[in-house]
C-alpha cells in the first residue's frame, strides 16, 4: 500500500526530509517546487514506511486503501504526475547548514510577528545553536494567517500551529502579544537590546479595483470578509449585507473560492468549525443562493490551484457552473500539448467535467472568464455591476488581456474584491510601495540605494510578495536565516547595547496589557472548552478586552 498526498497539502516539505527512499516531489531545491501546488508521492517507489505520515503537518497523507470517498482520486493524481516526471533518483548532495559555535555568546533575535513565516524563521534559528527569540504581534492571540486567514472549514491545514507551539515551550523563546512595533516599542529599540530583527508581518491589505462605485456600500475586498468570519478583532463589528439572491467576487484565486465555499455553505455544517460565531448567525440568516466568481483570463490562466478546484465539486447542495463556451481550442490545445504540466491539466479537465454537469441544486457557484468589472452600480448601495468581455492578444499562456466593446451589466448586493493582498509599510524601516513588499536581497532588508540596512531581515509575504502557500514560508525562512546567520558569524551585527533584562523593564513601562506565552495558553484552553462544550473545535474569542481579562482575571 503506497501512501498518498492529498488536498491539505501546504508544502511544508517536512515529509521529503523523512521520506528513505527519497519518493517525494517536488523537492526544495528543484525549480518546480516554487509553483508546485502540492507535493506527490511515487507509488512505485513508496516502501509503506509511513514515516511521511507522521512528518506531514497537516494530516494532508494517507494510505491509498484508506483515502477518502472525497480524496480518492488523489491516487490517481500523484500516480499521473511521476508519468511525466519519473523520479531522479539521483540524490544531490545536501548543503550544509551553518551552525553557531558551541563557544560564542547567543545570538539575540527579535522577530516582528507570530504567523507561519515567522514561526518558520524561529524553528530555522532554533536548529542553528545558541539562540534566544523574542516574538512580537500587535494582536492578543498568534498565528496570523493560519488563525485568521484560513476557512474555517479547513481545520487541518490551521494543524500547522500545532508545530510551533512546540517552539514556545522553550526557555529561549518568548511571546509579546497585544505589542506593536512603531507603537509601543520602535525599530531602533529592538536593535539596542538584539543583535537583529526580522519582519514577517504578511500582507495585511488589499488591492483595489480602481473603478468607478468601488466605494458604494456592498463593495469591500475579500480580506476583510475572511477576516470577519475567522473572527479577527478588528473585524468583529463589521457587517456584511447577505439579504439578495447573488454575490460576485472579482479574481479567483484560492481565496475567491474560500469566501464563495463559505457563501454557500449550509450553516450547519459550518456550525462544527470554529468560525466567529456573528459570522455563523448572519450565515443562517443569508438568502445568498449563487456567487458569481470573474476571472481577468481564460480558464487555462485561472488562479486557483486544482486541489481547491476539485474540493469545490463534491460538496452536497452546492453546484459548479462552468460554460461549455470557455473550454475553447485554445484550451483544447493546451490539454492535448504532451508538455502541459499536471496541476494545470488536472485544472483543465475538471473545468471540463465541471461543464458537462447538470444543475440540480438551489446554491450554485458560477465560474466566468476573460470578464472585467467596469462598474459598480447603485444609489446608496451596490445594486448591480458591469463587467466588460475580454479576449486573449495571442494563445500562448501567460498572455496579457485585451478588453473588447462587449459588456453586460449582472445585478448583485455584494461584490468581493479578492484580487491579491498587499503588504503595509512597517514604522522605521524601508518600504517599497509600487510592491507593497520591504526591499530586501535574500531577505536583507536594503535602502533606496541597495545597501543593508544593519540588523534589519525580513522574512515571508512582506519580503517576497503574497505568493504560495503556507509550507512555501519554510525554505523561504531558510534563505533569511542563512543571511543573518553569516552575518552574525562575520561580525557585521552590532553587539546589543542593552541587557536583556532592561528589555522587560521597557516592556512592562510601555506595554501593562501585554500577553505572554502563558497568557495565550490560558487563552487558548479558554477557546477549546468552549469549543468542547459546543462540539466545536474551539469557540474564539474575538475582542481583545476580553482576552487580556482573561488572562488578568484568570476568568
Amino acid at each position: 500500500m503506497a501512501y498518498v498526498i492529498t488536498q491539505r497539502c501546504c508544502n511544508d516539505a517536512s515529509c521529503v526530509a523523512e521520506c528513505p527512499v527519497d519518493c517525494i516531489r517536488p523537492r526544495p531545491d528543484d525549480p518546480a517546487f516554487a509553483r508546485a501546488e502540492l507535493l506527490h508521492i511515487d507509488p512505485d517507489t513508496c516502501i509503506d514506511c509511513g514515516a511521511c505520515v507522521d512528518a506531514c503537518p497537516v494530516d494532508a497523507i494517507y494510505g491509498a486503501d484508506e483515502l477518502p470517498p472525497a480524496l480518492a482520486r488523489y491516487a490517481e493524481i500523484n500516480a499521473a504526475y511521476f508519468e511525466r516526471n519519473p523520479l531522479d533518483t539521483s540524490i544531490a548532495p545536501a548543503t550544509a547548514v551553518v551552525r553557531l559555535p558551541r563557544d560564542t555568546d547567543a545570538l539575540r533575535v527579535a522577530i516582528v510577528g507570530t504567523g507561519p513565516a515567522a514561526c518558520y524563521v524561529t524553528e530555522q534559528l532554533l536548529g542553528r545553536g545558541r539562540v534566544e527569540i523574542d516574538m512580537f504581534d500587535r494582536l492578543s492571540a498568534p498565528w496570523g494567517l493560519a488563525r485568521y486567514g484560513v476557512a474555517p472549514d479547513h481545520p487541518e491545514t490551521r494543524g500547522v500551529t500545532n508545530g510551533f507551539a512546540a517552539a514556545f515551550k522553550r526557555d529561549s523563546v518568548r511571546m509579546h502579544l497585544n505589542v506593536e512595533i512603531g507603537r509601543d516599542v520602535t525599530h531602533d529599540e529592538l536593535l539596542s537590546h538584539f543583535h537583529a530583527v526580522v519582519y514577517a508581518v504578511g500582507a495585511s491589505a488589499d488591492r483595489r479595483l480602481g473603478v468607478p462605485g468601488e466605494d458604494l456600500a456592498g463593495s469591500c475586498s475579500a480580506t476583510e470578509f475572511v477576516a470577519w468570519y475567522n473572527g479577527h478583532p478588528d473585524f468583529a463589528d463589521r457587517e456584511f449585507d447577505l439579504s439578495g439572491e447573488r454575490a460576485v467576487i472579482v479574481g479567483n484565486g484560492n481565496v475567491a473560492l474560500d469566501v464563495a465555499r463559505i457563501l454557500t455553505a449550509d450553516p450547519e455544517l459550518l456550525a462544527q468549525t470554529d468560525i466567529a460565531d456573528h459570522a455563523l448567525e448572519a450565515l443562517r440568516h443569508s438568502r445568498i443562493r449563487e456567487v458569481v466568481l470573474l476571472g481577468r483570463r481564460g480558464v487555462q490562466h485561472a488562479a486557483y490551484t486544482g486541489p481547491e478546484f476539485l474540493a469545490l465539486g463534491d460538496r452536497e447542495g452546492v453546484d459548479v457552473v462552468v460554460d461549455p463556451s470557455d473550454l475553447d481550442e485554445g484550451v483544447v490545445a493546451v490539454l492535448a500539448d504532451p508538455g502541459t504540466d499536471a496541476a494545470l491539466r488536472l485544472k483543465l479537465r475538471l473545468a471540463g467535467e465541471y461543464a458537462r454537469r447538470a444543475r440540480v441544486a438551489d446554491r450554485c457557484i458560477v465560474f466566468r472568464f476573460l470578464v472585467s468589472p467596469t462598474r459598480l452600480h447603485g444609489s446608496d448601495r451596490v445594486e448591480a455591476i458591469t463587467i466588460a468581455h475580454n479576449q486573449l492578444s495571442d494563445g500562448e499562456h501567460g498572455s496579457p488581456v485585451a478588453a473588447t466593446e462587449r459588456t453586460e451589466t449582472v445585478g448583485a448586493s455584494l461584490v468581493l474584491r479578492a484580487i491579491g493582498y498587499r503588504g503595509l509599510p512597517s514604522a522605521d524601516v524601508p518600504f517599497d510601495p509600487a510592491l507593497g513588499v520591504i526591499p530586501n536581497v535574500r531577505g536583507r532588508v536594503v535602502d533606496a540605494r541597495g545597501e543593508s540596512v544593519p540588523g534589519a531581515y525580513t522574512a515571508g509575504w512582506i519580503k517576497r510578495g503574497p505568493r504560495g502557500v503556507i509550507g512555501t514560508n519554510r525554505g523561504d525562512a531558510e534563505e533569511t536565516v542563512n543571511e543573518l546567520i553569516a552575518d552574525f558569524l562575520d561580525g557585521r551585527l552590532r553587539e546589543p547595547a542593552r541587557a536583556p533584562e532592561s528589555f522587560t523593564q521597557l516592556l512592562s513601562r510601555r506595554c501593562p496589557r501585554r500577553v505572554d506565552y502563558a497568557g495565550w495558553m490560558a487563552i487558548d484552553a479558554a477557546e477549546r472548552a468552549g469549543g468542547a462544550a459546543a462540539r466545536r473545535p474551539r469557540v474564539k474569542f474575538v475582542r481583545a478586552d476580553d482576552m487580556i481579562a482573561l488572562v488578568r482575571n484568570g476568568v
